[in-house]
């Protein structure tokens, strides 16, 4: 388990032990994960922390990430239904969102609601219908419960809007609105129940999930407290990536240089047509502004992926239907099939053969196989020592993952370093132990385990009487 994932467990478990959820700024996200994951684990029976697994949480992703492709069957009407196809099979099976879809973290749910916002809300505009404004209002509250990161689609998606009303007839000079009205499909101002019933939905949802079901109120205080610290964060923190990041992983492996290529297409062939330029203007804010925050991480990539599949599809589309000739068409499906290789090769690569590798550019500080190894030693130690029930004390600043995988082990605390822990059965520390804890110690044999890249932490077990200086 990443590190992110360990924290998003620990919450579950707070709940799980009857704890209502309280929004942290600092390196947390919102409640949106926890709500979905609680009745779904609840439904699996688990009463405690001690109880999870990994498969149980990861489920969650796992099925978020089969909806998200499935929500594309609704999408039809505004992509089309070959860009619809490609873009689905493309979530389906292409390295990255397979990759994340078996991660415990919000980014899977956000990326599906975003994808619902855009849906709902084209419908709602184009039919005037108050439900899809419902829907698309939900959609944005579980965007922002997710990631305080929604401010950035919320902004793109508004550039879109902006730029669809000015495109209609009342506005604008002839030669701005005939660019202009192509920007989006051209259905009018939205009525202001449109707007009233999205902002509503949106306000009590968000209202909902942040105080947990209104057992926490001071929440919005924290909410105000966020903006400076995500600010400061997206300084990079230690995350710092170039503005060529993005393009980097996405492009990369046996398949990524080809998706780019057809999603290139995709925006000359918006441009020339004049069909579906709203897409090219979210998916190009999307990259500028993700690709100009220094701070940068892989999963992120997602929310560049959606626009992308979808340009991608769009490219195919045109491609396909761009002559009837049978030996074309039969050229066209080769190069899909040779594409499918591509993709199923980096798929099984960076999903199946080496997810937790250094070299896996998705395995972002991932928690190293080898501490999977810490648990059962630890019960081995205490059946040697007869101790049935052995007290832990871990000394770490950052000892995540470790309440994860210490989690059956009622006696565990933690520390930090120059803390007085008392006395234990075993200790877990990093490898800089000094001071009163170091004299302590002498006593104890060592053993490391690696839990990140670089990153060691050292069991201390007591040595046997005989041995002791």
């Amino acid at each position: 388990m990443h590190t992110d994932e360990s924290i998003n467990a620990y919450i579950v478990g707070q709940l799980l032990a009857g704890e209502s959820f309280h929004y942290d700024p600092q390196d947390r996200h919102g409640p949106a994960l926890a709500a979905e994951t609680l009745p779904l684990v609840k439904l699996l029976g688990v009463k405690k922390f001690a109880d999870l697994t990994e498969p149980q949480l990861r489920m969650v992703p796992a099925l978020t990430g089969a909806v998200t492709v499935l929500l594309f069957g609704a999408g039809v009407e505004i992509f089309g239904f070959t860009a619809c196809i490609i873009a689905a099979l493309l979530f389906a099976f292409a390295p990255l969102p397979v990759y994340y879809s078996r991660y415990f973290i919000h980014e899977t749910l956000f990326v599906a609601a975003t994808l619902g916002l855009i849906l709902s809300g084209g419908r709602a505009l184009k039919k005037k219908s108050l439900l899809p404004a419902a829907l698309a209002g939900g959609c944005a509250a579980v965007m922002l419960a997710c990631k305080e990161t929604a401010v950035i689609h919320f902004f793109a998606l508004a550039v879109v809007l902006i730029a669809r009303c000015l495109g209609t007839p009342a506005s604008g000079t002839a030669r701005t609105k005939e660019f202009l009205k192509h920007v989006v499909p051209e259905t009018g101002v939205p009525s202001a129940k449109i707007i009233f019933t999205a902002a509503a939905v949106f306000i009590f949802t968000v209202i909902l999930l942040f105080t947990w079901f209104g057992q926490n109120w001071p929440v919005f205080l924290n909410l105000l407290d966020a903006i400076p610290r995500f600010a400061d964060r997206a300084g990079g923190q230690g995350h710092e990536k170039p503005f060529w990041y993005y393009s980097t992983l996405l492009g990369g492996g046996w398949s990524g240089a080809v998706i780019l290529g057809l999603a290139a297409l995709g925006i000359f062939r918006a441009f020339k047509s004049g069909r579906r330029l709203w897409v090219v203007i979210y998916a190009l804010l999307i990259a500028v502004i993700y690709s100009a925050i220094p701070y940068k991480t892989p999963w992120l990539a997602l929310n560049l992926w959606l626009p992308l599949a979808i340009l991608a599809g769009m490219a195919l589309e045109w491609i396909w239907f761009a002559t009837s000739k049978l030996p074309i068409r039969v050229l066209v499906l080769v190069f899909i099939g040779a594409l499918g290789i591509l993709i199923a090769h980096d798929t099984r690569q960076r999903v199946f053969v080496n997810p937790a590798g250094e070299k896996n550019p998705y395995a972002y500080a991932h928690t190293s196989e080898d501490l999977l190894r810490l648990p059962a030693r630890l019960e081995e130690l205490a059946r040697e020592n007869k101790i049935q029930n052995p007290l832990i004390a871990v000394v770490a600043a950052d000892a995540w993952p470790l309440p994860w995988y210490l989690r059956k082990f009622q006696q565990t605390g933690f520390w930090q370093p120059g803390q007085e822990t008392g006395p234990a059965d075993f200790f877990i520390t990093t490898t800089d132990v000094h001071g009163t804890l170091a004299e302590r110690l002498k006593d104890f044999r060592p053993e490391f385990f690696g839990v990140r890249p670089e990153v060691l932490m050292i069991l201390w077990t007591p040595l046997p009487a005989g041995n002791k200086p």
